[in-house]
């Protein structure tokens, strides 16, 4: 029941993550549920099924950890208890962002060892994708999360990307070790410290040291840690900034007829690339540290955008993801 298009686009995107081999659960209020069934045409799909859940919190409650403490049958709430009571092994909400953090912690839990779950979000870059975190669950924190997001980014990287050891980077404004924030400053040492080899099991964290805004489009490295406030800007100002480039590169490719003529062969590449950029191609952002797979997608998630989180929340459940969290956090 959550984004700016559902549950029509919402439904229509389980409706094709069914057809993938996904059971979905689809929680709200049934008559709207069925309508947008019977539109999608996936009525008697044995692989839906509904779950009802009369109330819904709105994309602009304002207070809407409160709204879940409270109203035990808002459509998020229900969908959280789902994966707590083991009937689902993972959430995906487009919703507010705020209703499916407070969601997942208070109905779904928090992994024990993790103070802070982090929003992680893949930036799709070649030649090889970063794992930014936290994408704006938490806006202020103190060093140990960061230390601890370290961890996170790092199970995820290797879960998610099939990356070995990845290389693991402290957002600042400088690659000095005494460069950036105070938070920063306070964080490194201890990101030093978690990448210590530790008994047989080799180092924690492969910690690479400080990395700056332009590296998130390299390959200089696999996962970046940052606080919540930060990351978000960042986040969406790469969003803001692929839309302009697209958009730019169309209007220069269509100025002329020698442009135009031009356009049709490098255009095939151009599409392909808007794709790779495109928020509904990465499958949303990853909340990791709860006890399941949650994935928060876009306000405006379209059915595309729905389809490929759900199947990336089944390749999470198969592969152990938050298995592995438990046991990263608690070797840690």
């Amino acid at each position: 029941m959550g984004g700016d298009h559902a549950p029509d686009e919402i439904v229509a995107g389980a409706a094709q993550a069914a057809s993938d081999g996904s059971h979905v659960l689809l929680v709200g209020p049934r008559d709207r549920l069925e309508k947008a069934l019977a539109d999608a045409g996936a009525q008697g799909n044995p692989d839906i099924q509904l779950v009802e859940a009369p109330d819904v919190i709105a994309m602009d409650d304002p207070d809407p950890a409160r709204a879940v403490r409270s109203r035990k049958d808002a459509s998020i709430s229900v969908a959280c208890r789902l994966v707590k009571e083991g009937r689902a092994d993972a959430v995906f909400t487009a919703g507010s962002t705020g209703a499916g953090l407070a969601g997942a912690v208070l109905h779904t839990g928090r992994i024990r060892g993790v103070p802070r779950p982090a929003l992680a979000i893949v930036l799709p870059f070649t030649p090889s994708p970063t794992v930014l975190l936290d994408a704006g669950a938490n806006a202020d924190v103190r060093p140990e999360h960061l230390q601890n997001f370290a961890v996170l980014g790092s199970v995820f990287s290797r879960i998610h990307l099939g990356v070995e050891s990845p290389r693991v980077g402290l957002l600042s404004i400088g690659e000095e070790p005494g460069k950036g924030s105070e938070l920063v400053k306070a964080a490194f040492p201890l990101l030093e410290a978690a990448a210590t080899p530790q008994g047989s099991g080799g180092a924690k964290v492969n910690f690479i040291g400080n990395v700056e805004g332009r590296d998130l489009t390299t390959d200089a490295v696999d996962v970046v840690v940052t606080d919540g406030f930060s990351g978000n800007v960042v986040l969406k100002t790469l969003e803001g900034f692929a839309k302009y480039l697209m958009s730019e590169l169309l209007q220069i490719f269509g100025a002329t007829e020698e442009a135009k003529a031009a356009a049709k062969v490098v255009m095939p590449g151009l599409m392909d690339l808007a794709a790779t950029l495109s928020p509904d191609s990465h499958g949303g952002a990853h909340l990791l540290g709860t006890k399941g797979v949650c994935i928060i997608g876009h306000g405006s998630s379209n059915a595309q955008a729905v389809r490929s989180p759900l199947k990336i929340a089944a390749e999470a459940v198969r592969a152990g993801l938050v298995a592995e969290i438990s046991r990263a956090i608690g070797d840690s």
